[in-house]
Formats: structure tokens, C-alpha cells, sequence
């Protein structure tokens, strides 16, 4: 075997072996992006951002194996006039699924229920609008006094009401089984501590979890059809 060919040969197997590094690699088409648009139960109030939920959404859709790169974009004290405000930035990428996580902040200031409802509707619009095939998460709060109050009802009757109307998912009580607990929350009883954010990632996963996955399939078939036209057919 002469010297020539053995370095044709080294050389061509270089080529063949990068290559296929480049197709087993993911590229930046195969990561899905998520947004979350929220207050401060979002925000992670008086924690780091890597104790709040979204970030613990991160590791877990990581230890699932989906490719998802999550976008906290959220700010304590934040409306739903604020997130308005603040949305078109996001709105320069891509987004996959939409995770929406405001009206408190409204509801402690008195603002009507029906403009509540009106500028999340507009947020989802506007993603929508941007990203048709969006996922929408909507995650659901109450007040206390909840079936006593008129406008506490409504509020919370609000969130159901938008999920059903823009085909979205629903977590219905984002502070489910962290609300009034002490060992949950910080010492203002309102915003969930280190341990209560694990618990709230627990709950958007339950419902963030299939809706991921069908993201994900979803994609990977469109990658391989882009690949093989023939192969779905």
C-alpha cells in the first residue's frame, strides 16, 4: 500500500468522521424555545434566578432529554400592562411554547376583571400573531376569599375562561398546595421560598411535560420529512 494512498485514505476518513459529528450533533434548529412572561411568583421574589420555577423547568426538561431553551422574562411587580410593554422584545425569537404567569399584581390594585382578561388576551395575540404554531401555557391564580367575592371569582374563573378560548393549557392554581403554607413561603406569607418554587415546578410540569414532548415529535418529524421526503409518506 503506497504512502500516497494512506494519506488519501487518513484524509478521507477525517472528512467522513466530521461529518457525522455534524449530523449527530444538535443544531440550533433542533432547540425549542419557551417563554415565560410573569411577576414576581416567576421572578423567583427574593431568590436567585436559579431557585425559581422556570429555571427548574430547565433542568428538568434537560434530565428528559427535550432540547428546550427556557427565556425567564419575567419581573416582580409586573401587570399586565407592563408585560405588554414589555413583550415585543421577545418576540424578535422564535417561540415554541408560551408560558404566561400575570394578573395578580392587577387584582391587588383593583383593576377591572374584564381589563385584566382584555391585555392577557392581547399578549396572546401577539405571540400568536408572531408564532403561529405556539403552545400556550396559562398558569391560573386565585385570591383568597375565592367563592365569596364576586370580583374574586371572577378573577379566578378569568384564567379558565382564557385557556378555553385560545385553545391553551391550563395549570388551574399555580400555588396549589403552597399557598398559606408557612414552611412554603417567606416570611411575608405571600411568595413561595426555595422549597416552594420546587413545588411549583412540579406543577407546571405535570401539565408542561406532554405538551414539551408533542413539541418535540413534532419537530423531530419535520426534521427527518426535511431530510427524506419519502419517509412519511
Amino acid at each position: 500500500m503506497s504512502k500516497a494512498f494512506l494519506v488519501y485514505l487518513v484524509a478521507a476518513l477525517s472528512i467522513l468522521c466530521g461529518q457525522a459529528a455534524r449530523s449527530a450533533a444538535p443544531t440550533s434548529s433542533e432547540m425549542k424555545t419557551i417563554l415565560v412572561l410573569g411577576d414576581s411568583l416567576s421572578d423567583g421574589f427574593q431568590l436567585k434566578r436559579s431557585d425559581a420555577y422556570p429555571a427548574l423547568i430547565a433542568t428538568k426538561l434537560r434530565a428528559a432529554g427535550l432540547n428546550f431553551q427556557v427565556t425567564n422574562a419575567s419581573a416582580t411587580g409586573g401587570t399586565t400592562e407592563g408585560g405588554l410593554e414589555r413583550l415585543p422584545t421577545h418576540l424578535k425569537r422564535k417561540i415554541d411554547i408560551f408560558i404566561l404567569e400575570l394578573g395578580t399584581n392587577d387584582a391587588f390594585r383593583g383593576v377591572p376583571v374584564d381589563q385584566i382578561q382584555n391585555n392577557l388576551q392581547q399578549i396572546i395575540e401577539k405571540v400568536k400573531t408572531r408564532n403561529p404554531q405556539v403552545r400556550v401555557v396559562i398558569a391560573g391564580m386565585q385570591l383568597p376569599n375565592y367563592t365569596t367575592d364576586d370580583y374574586v371569582s371572577a378573577f379566578g374563573n378569568m384564567f379558565a375562561d382564557l385557556a378555553a378560548k385560545n385553545g391553551a393549557v391550563l395549570v388551574p392554581y399555580l400555588l396549589q398546595s403552597v399557598a398559606g403554607d408557612p414552611l412554603l413561603n417567606l416570611s411575608d406569607g405571600i411568595h413561595p421560598n426555595a422549597a416552594g418554587q420546587k413545588v411549583l415546578a412540579e406543577t407546571v410540569w405535570h401539565v408542561l411535560e406532554p405538551v414539551a414532548r408533542e413539541v418535540s415529535k413534532v419537530s423531530s418529524r419535520a426534521a427527518q420529512t426535511a431530510r427524506d421526503p419519502t419517509q412519511f409518506r
